[in-house]
C-alpha cells in the first residue's frame, strides 16, 4: 500500500507550502512557499529538500527509544542549570547513537544524488533544523537547533542529519520549549538539505521588513558581513547595516536612508581540507573589507523589493536571511539568494496605544558604549561569563556580560536585568532574544568584558538614541508613560523638533503634523564629523607634507573608508540623514533647516581650522545665509544641497522643506535662494517650498520684504530673543534677565504673525518656547499661528493644552 503524503520521509521544497509547518517545520514549509510562489516574481531561493518530521518521528520508533528519553526527562528543572545540562546530554547522545533506518539513509542518499545531478558530483549543503513549532508569530523558536555548513558526501550528510535530530534536545531548546508552555515532545524536528549559496567568497546577512527598533513598518532594515551567515545570525561580527524606505521603493525611487559600515573583524569560509575536522573556519578580514560595504546600493536595493514582495505574500513583517553567491555556481536568476524566511515575533506581538519612554535622572561614569538594542533602561550587579558552561553561576537579575550569546545563553537571559555583549548587530541572536524578552541591551561594545567586572553595580542605557550606554553605579531614571488613544484634533498643526535621525522611526509614532525643524548639525557632527571643505579639498590636501594636513587627511580616510570620492561622503549622509527623517514622517511636511553651525563649532570638526575664522563672537558671526553665497564657503554648501537633492529626487522624498537660517537681509535670501537654484534646488518645483526663519529683529520688521522671497516662517524664538535684548544666550552672566515671555519678544511675535496673516504665508514656530511654557503656546494660539513645532516628549502635553485654548475660542476642529 502507497505511503500518504502525511508518511513521506522527504519531500522536495516545490512539493511543500507554509500548511506543510506539521510535516516538515517551519523553516522548510517557508522555503517551500517562497520556492513555488515567488521565484516567478523574480526572488531567488536554493533549491533543496526536507527530511520529515515523520522520519524523525519514525527514527525513534524504530530505534526503540522515545521511552528511553522520557525516562531522561521525569524530573527536568529547568531553573537548575546542572539539571538542564545533564538531561539534555543524555538526551542528545541516546539520538546520536540510535540505530538510523536503512530505509530512511537510502531515502535521504537517493534525494541528495538528485541534488548532485544538479549541481555536480559531491555538491556543498546546508543541512539545518526545521522544527514543527519553529517561527510561529508568538515565538521564536528558530536557532534552538543546530545548522551545519558545506557537508558534502553521503556519510558526512547522515552523520549531520543525526546530529540535527539530536539537537532538538539542547539545553537551550529544552528550556525554551518549556519555556513557551510547549511540552517536550509536542515538537518535532524536520531537517533542510539546502544547496549552499557560496556567499564565503561574498557577503551575506539578514533583513528585516520592519525596523527592528522602533516597529516602524515602512522601512526594510538589512545587516550584512563578509562571509557565511552563521556571524551575523549569531552576533560573532559588527555587520554593515542599510534602511531601505519600502513605500518609496515601490514607485521606482532609490530610498537608501541609511547606510553604516561595520567593523566585520572575521568571516566564515569553507575549509576544505580533509585533514580538519571542521567543515567551514574563521579567518580574519582585510583592512579593505573592514572599511568597505559589503553591497552594493543596486544590491541593497534588490533585497528590499523581494523583502516587500516576500513580506506582501505573507501578509506580516517578515526576518529574513540573505546570501551573495561570490563564485556564481549555485544556480539561479543571480547571485543574490533568500535561504530562509520566518515572521518577525517582536513588535508584530506589541500591543499599541501607550508609549514608555525611559529616561536617565542623572549621569555617570561611562564604562562602555555600543548599539542601543530597544529603548529601556536596566541595572543590577554585573556578571561576566566568558563560557556557557558556566551559565549556572547566574542569579536573576545580574546583567549579563559576555562576549556574545548564541541560543545556549537563553535559559539566563531571560532572567537578566540587562544584556551587554562585545560582539553582534543589531540583528544578531542577543539582539533578537532582548527585544523578545524586553530586555534592554548595549551589543557590539568591543571591550565590554575588560572595563566591566563582575560585582559591580551598573546601568545599562539603550533609551539615549543608537548608541547604547553601560554607567558605573545605579544611576536614578525615570519610565514616563503616555496614553496615544484617543488624542484631541488641533486646528493649530502640532509637529516636532528632531535632529537624530536614528530617533525619527520611534518618535513619529507619536501623533504629529510633521516636522518643524530638523536640525542638520547632528548629521554633520555625528554622521560626518569632518568640514565639508576638508573633503572638497581632499586631493589637494593629499599633496602636502604639512603634518597638520597629514593628520587631517588620516581622519578623512578613517571616516570614509567606503569612499573614492570623499565629497560623495558628505553628500550621501546628508542625503541618509535628512531622509529617514522625511521617511519617517512621510507624506507631513519635514521642514529641514540648512546647516548653522557657528565658526566655532565649525572649527571644531576634522579640517575645520584650516577654513574658519577665530571670531570674537561668534554667535553674532559668521553663520547661516552669510555662509551659503559667499565664495569661501559656496563649495561646502553645494554638498549640502546635493545631499539635499538626493533625498528629493532619488528617493522620492517630496515632503522635505527647506529653511534658511539666520538670514539677516532680503538681499541675503535672494542670494541663497539664488544658488539654491543653481544646485538643482529650484523653488516651487517638485512641490520645493523655502522658508526663511525669523530670528532677527529685522526678520520682523522687514516681514513684508522677506515674503516676497520666501513661502513662509518659522519664529525661532531662541535666537529672536537674545537679539530683542541685545544679549548672548552662551553667557551665563546675563542668561536670566529675559525670556520668551517677555512682552518684548511677544510683541515682536504679533507684528511678525500680523504679516504673515496679512501676506498669506505660512508661519510657525519652532523654538522652545510652546515646548518649555504652556502658557505661552496659548498665546501663540490666539495669534492664530498656523503651527508650532516641539521636543517629543512634550507633543502630547502641549497638544491637550492647544485643545483646550482652541476650544475656548471656538475653533477647535
Amino acid at each position: 500500500m502507497a505511503k500518504s503524503h502525511d508518511e513521506e520521509l522527504i519531500l522536495w521544497f516545490d512539493d511543500i507550502g507554509i500548511e506543510d509547518v506539521p510535516l516538515v517545520g517551519g523553516k522548510n514549509a517557508s522555503l517551500g512557499e517562497m520556492y513555488q510562489h515567488l521565484t516567478a516574481k523574480g526572488v531567488a531561493v536554493p533549491h533543496g529538500f526536507a527530511i520529515t518530521a515523520y522520519a524523525y518521528r519514525y527514527l525513534l520508533k524504530a530505534a526503540g527509544v522515545e521511552q528511553e528519553i522520557r525516562d531522561v526527562l521525569a524530573d527536568l528543572d529547568i531553573e537548575d542549570m546542572a539539571n538542564l545540562a545533564e538531561r539534555g546530554e543524555k538526551c542528545r547522545n541516546i539520538i546520536r547513537h540510535a540505530e538510523f533506518p536503512d530505509d530512511l539513509r537510502e531515502a535521504i542518499i537517493k534525494a541528495y544524488k538528485v541534488m548532485e545531478g544538479q549541481y555536480g558530483e559531491n555538491c556543498d549543503v546546508a543541512v539545518r533544523s526545521s522544527a514543527t513549532a519553529e517561527d510561529l508569530p508568538d515565538a521564536s523558536f528558530a536557532g534552538q537547533q543546530e545548522t551545519y555548513l558545506n557537508i558534502h558526501g553521503y556519510d558526512a550528510i547522515i552523520d549531520n542529519c543525526r546530529k540535527c535530530f539530536a539537537s532538538l534536545f539542547t539545553n537551550r531548546a529544552i528550556s525554551y520549549r518549556q519555556h513557551q508552555g510547549f511540552g517536550q515532545f509536542d515538537v518535532y524536528l524536520s531537517i533542510t538539505v539546502q544547496k549552499m549559496v557560496r556567499s564565503d567568497s561574498a557577503s551575506s546577512g539578514v533583513l528585516f521588513t520592519i525596523d527592528t527598533e522602533s516597529g516602524f513598518k515602512d522601512a526594510c532594515f538589512i545587516t550584512g558581513a563578509w562571509g557565511l551567515g552563521e556571524n551575523v545570525v549569531q552576533g560573532a561580527v559588527n555587520p554593515d547595516e542599510y534602511y531601505v524606505y519600502k513605500p518609496k521603493l515601490k514607485e521606482g525611487k532609490r530610498p537608501i536612508v541609511g547606510k553604516k559600515v561595520g567593523s566585520k573583524e572575521i568571516k566564515m569560509i569553507y575549509d576544505n581540507d580533509p585533514t580538519t575536522a571542521e567543515p567551514v573556519r574563521n579567518i580574519a578580514t582585510t583592512i579593505e573589507e573592514r572599511k568597505a560595504y559589503v553591497i552594493s546600493d543596486d544590491e541593497i536595493l534588490k533585497l528590499a523589493e523581494w523583502a516587500c514582495i516576500i513580506e506582501d505574500h505573507y501578509g506580516k513583517g517578515m526576518d529574513i536571511e540573505w546570501a551573495k553567491d561570490g563564485d556564481g555556481v549555485t544556480v539561479g536568476t543571480g547571485d543574490l539568494f533568500i535561504v530562509q524566511a520566518r515572521p518577525e515575533t517582536v513588535h508584530s506581538q506589541a500591543g499599541t496605544g501607550m508609549m514608555e519612554t525611559y529616561k536617565l535622572l542623572e549621569k555617570g561614569k561611562v564604562l562602555v558604549e555600543g548599539l542601543a538594542v530597544g529603548s529601556k533602561i536596566g541595572q543590577g550587579v554585573a556578571h561576566c561569563i566568558n563560557d556557557v558552561k558556566d551559565i549556572g553561576t547566574f542569579r536573576k537579575g545580574e546583567v549579563l556580560v559576555t562576549d556574545m550569546t548564541d541560543p545556549d545563553w537563553e535559559p539566563i537571559m531571560k532572567i537578566a536585568g540587562a544584556i551587554i555583549t562585545n560582539r553582534g548587530g543589531r540583528t544578531c541572536h542577543a539582539a533578537i532574544i532582548s527585544r523578545e524578552l524586553g530586555i534592554p541591551c548595549v551589543i557590539g561594545t568591543g571591550d565590554a568584558t575588560e572595563h566591566i567586572k563582575t560585582g559591580m553595580e551598573i546601568t545599562a542605557s539603550s533609551a539615549e538614541g543608537e548608541t547604547g550606554y553601560v554607567y558605573e553605579g545605579l544611576l536614578k531614571f525615570e519610565i514616563d508613560k503616555q496614553d496615544l488613544g484617543n488624542l484631541p484634533a488641533t486646528k493649530t498643526k502640532i509637529m516636532m523638533n528632531l535632529a537624530i535621525p536614528e530617533k525619527a522611526f520611534t518618535e513619529c509614532q507619536i501623533p504629529n503634523d510633521g516636522v518643524g525643524l530638523a536640525r542638520e548639525e547632528f548629521i554633520i557632527n555625528s554622521h560626518i564629523g569632518l568640514h565639508p571643505l576638508a573633503l572638497y579639498n581632499y586631493e589637494e590636501l593629499k599633496k602636502s607634507d604639512d603634518p597638520v594636513k597629514k593628520d587631517i587627511i588620516a581622519k578623512i580616510d578613517a571616516k570614509t573608508g567606503a569612499y573614492s570620492d570623499k565629497r560623495q561622503f558628505f553628500i550621501d549622509k546628508v542625503a541618509e540623514g535628512v531622509g529617514r527623517i522625511a521617511a519617517a514622517f512621510y507624506p507631513n511636511d519635514v521642514i529641514v533647516r540648512l546647516s548653522d553651525f557657528k565658526s566655532n563649532e565649525y572649527a571644531n570638526l576634522a579640517g575645520g581650522t584650516l577654513y574658519e575664522p577665530n571670531e570674537e563672537n561668534p554667535m553674532i558671526g559668521w553663520r547661516g545665509a552669510s555662509r551659503y553665497y559667499d565664495p569661501k564657503y559656496r563649495p561646502a554648501f553645494e554638498l549640502e544641497c546635493a545631499g539635499l537633492l538626493k533625498a528629493r529626487n532619488d528617493m522620492g522624498l517630496d515632503n522635505i522643506k527647506l529653511m534658511v537660517p539666520f538670514c539677516r537681509t532680503p538681499k541675503e535670501g535672494k542670494k541663497v535662494i539664488e544658488v539654491m537654484r543653481d544646485c538643482g534646488l529650484v523653488q516651487g518645483e517638485n512641490g520645493l517650498e523655502v522658508y526663511v526663519m525669523c530670528e532677527i529683529p529685522s526678520n520682523v520688521i522687514s516681514a513684508d520684504a522677506f515674503a516676497d522671497i520666501f513661502d513662509g516662517f518659522s519664529i525661532g524664538s531662541n535666537d529672536l530673543t537674545q537679539l530683542t535684548f541685545g544679549l548672548d544666550r552662551d553667557s551665563g552672566l546675563i542668561a536670566g534677565i529675559a525670556d520668551e515671555r517677555d512682552d518684548a519678544v511677544k510683541d515682536m511675535i504679533r507684528m511678525v504673525i500680523a504679516t504673515a496673516k496679512r501676506r498669506k504665508k505660512k508661519i510657525g514656530i519652532c523654538g522652545q518656547g510652546p515646548s518649555d511654557f504652556p502658557d505661552f503656546a496659548t498665546f501663540l494660539v490666539e495669534l492664530g499661528i498656523d503651527s508650532m513645532s516641539l521636543i517629543p516628549n512634550t507633543a502630547i502635553k502641549t497638544r491637550m493644552a492647544v485643545h483646550e485654548k482652541e476650544k475656548e475660542m471656538g475653533v477647535a476642529p
